[in-house]
């Protein structure tokens, strides 16, 4: 850690060649692998470990018109999207994250990435001494409170002689930012954003010199102020998400933005609720938080306490819709009893408690020899009577040479209710959904489709 900062206390000296309507927008969103050569049993692990992590910061976070854009599925789990910044553009790779609202990307021919795959490495880093339209963030700019929020301009701009404040050329201080799996060190940026239909100047992006498990920038699609919809002004954000194969085939579907209002037809919708504000946990503020009011597997109502279904004064509990995390995180006291309710339910097959253990799946049945399977149906149920049926590819994936299903959820008993949002819903739960967040009503639609 000390080696890190003492990088970041240099990092002026990186960059001596920087002084200090159409409506819609539409981006391709697709799958980056990070190791080719895991087996499925490996991917699973991985993935399951993966939501664990991502639910551990989700939880516990440290502060730190229309287009359409390619989105892109990728073996680790999550959907990139390709952005151009700089005059002239530089393409660059990004996770679509909707459960952050930072955009930043690998900065430099000097970026490190400690713990990440060779293969990573590969991915192309913004150089802002190529673009003429790169300028450091100063200390002064009203986005530098963006990245941190906790601190006043005079305090950000303390080497400055008060006298002199108005002119004051110093920097932005340099963040730090945490994430499940990692962690990503840089200075602020304020850049040219090429999209296909117009150019967004002065936007605040991230130019990252270290990271930790980070292979690829990510593009963060919160609701905080420095979040890509924010910065453009979107009233809808909406996307439709590819199946799941883990083995990154360029097959994408679309990523809209759209900064004039119009209503969508046939989807269902729910209330996107009023997001917690904590002192001290200001994370908690940029989550999409739904309404779910009860779980039903087959016949069976899980039984949910409602302190887990709605945010507490201090953050606690509540839904939220996740584009970062892969499998859906339960609280334990949730996850158990929907374990349960198929346990109970699922007739004629054996647990496979082996398999459960290698995964970290549970549970998993043998359904070795067996043409046909037959599963309880998982239903979602949000406020105002809307449901969410899910198609068992949302919610079982087949292990192994098509003899053992596990249920793609997850849980750990260590994460209670004492610490933020109780349920994580994941993308591989809304894969084949074409799902909009409506940002100038408040309100989750979605509907079942084939994504492509």
């Amino acid at each position: 850690m000390a080696s890190f900062l003492l990088f970041l206390s240099i990092i002026s000296f990186l960059f001596p060649f920087i002084s200090s309507s159409n409506s819609s927008t539409t981006i391709p969103l697709s799958f980056l692998n990070t190791n080719t050569n895991q087996d499925f049993y490996q991917k699973l692990t991985h993935l399951a470990s993966f939501s664990l992590a991502r639910a551990h910061h989700i939880k516990n976070p440290q502060d730190s018109s229309i287009s359409n854009i390619p989105l892109y599925p990728h073996s680790y789990g999550g959907y990139s999207i390709t952005l151009p910044f700089g005059t002239p553009p530089q393409k660059t790779p990004f996770v679509m994250d909707t459960g952050s609202s930072f955009v930043w990307f690998p900065c430099t021919k000097k970026y490190q990435c400690s713990k990440c795959p060779v293969s990573s490495q590969k991915n192309p880093t913004f150089i802002p001494r190529l673009s003429s339209s790169a300028r450091v963030l100063g200390c002064l700019n009203p986005k530098c409170s963006w990245i941190h929020p906790k601190n006043s301009p005079k305090s950000l701009c303390h080497d400055c002689e008060f006298r002199n404040r108005t002119n004051c050329k110093h920097a932005c201080p340099p963040y730090m930012i945490h994430y499940g799996s990692g962690s990503t060190a840089g200075i602020g940026l304020v850049e040219t954003l090429n999209l296909p239909n117009k150019k967004i100047p002065n936007f605040l992006v991230g130019c990252s010199l270290l990271s930790s498990q980070q292979p690829a920038g990510i593009a963060g699609f919160g609701k905080g102020m420095s979040s890509l919809p924010s910065q453009l002004g979107a009233k809808k954000l909406s996307y439709c998400l590819v199946s799941h194969m883990f083995n990154d085939i360029p097959k994408s579907s679309m990523l809209v933005l759209d900064t004039v209002y119009e209503k969508s037809k046939n989807l269902i919708r729910t209330p996107l609720l009023k997001s917690p504000f904590v002192a001290g946990r200001n994370a908690l503020a940029g989550y999409y938080y739904v309404g779910l009011r009860k779980i039903t597997v087959g016949e069976q109502i899980v039984k949910v306490p409602y302190q887990y279904l709605a945010p507490n004064s201090k953050g606690n509990g509540g839904t939220i819709v996740d584009s970062g995390t892969t499998f859906t995180f339960l609280n334990h006291v949730i996850f158990v009893p929907v374990m349960n309710a198929f346990v109970n339910q699922v007739k004629g097959f054996s647990r496979t408690e082996k398999i459960e253990r290698l995964t970290n799946l549970r549970p998993c049945f043998n359904v070795s020899g067996h043409k046909i399977v037959s599963l309880p149906e998982m239903k979602f149920h949000f406020q105002g009577g809307s449901e969410m049926v899910l198609p068992l590819a949302n919610y079982f994936s087949i292990v192994g040479e098509n003899d053992v299903i596990c249920l793609t959820m997850v849980s750990d008993s260590r994460l209670e209710l004492s610490t933020g949002p109780s349920i994580i819903l994941g993308n591989f739960q809304m894969q084949n959904f074409f799902v909009e967040f409506d940002l100038k009503n408040d309100m989750f639609g979605f509907r079942h489709q084939v994504c492509k």
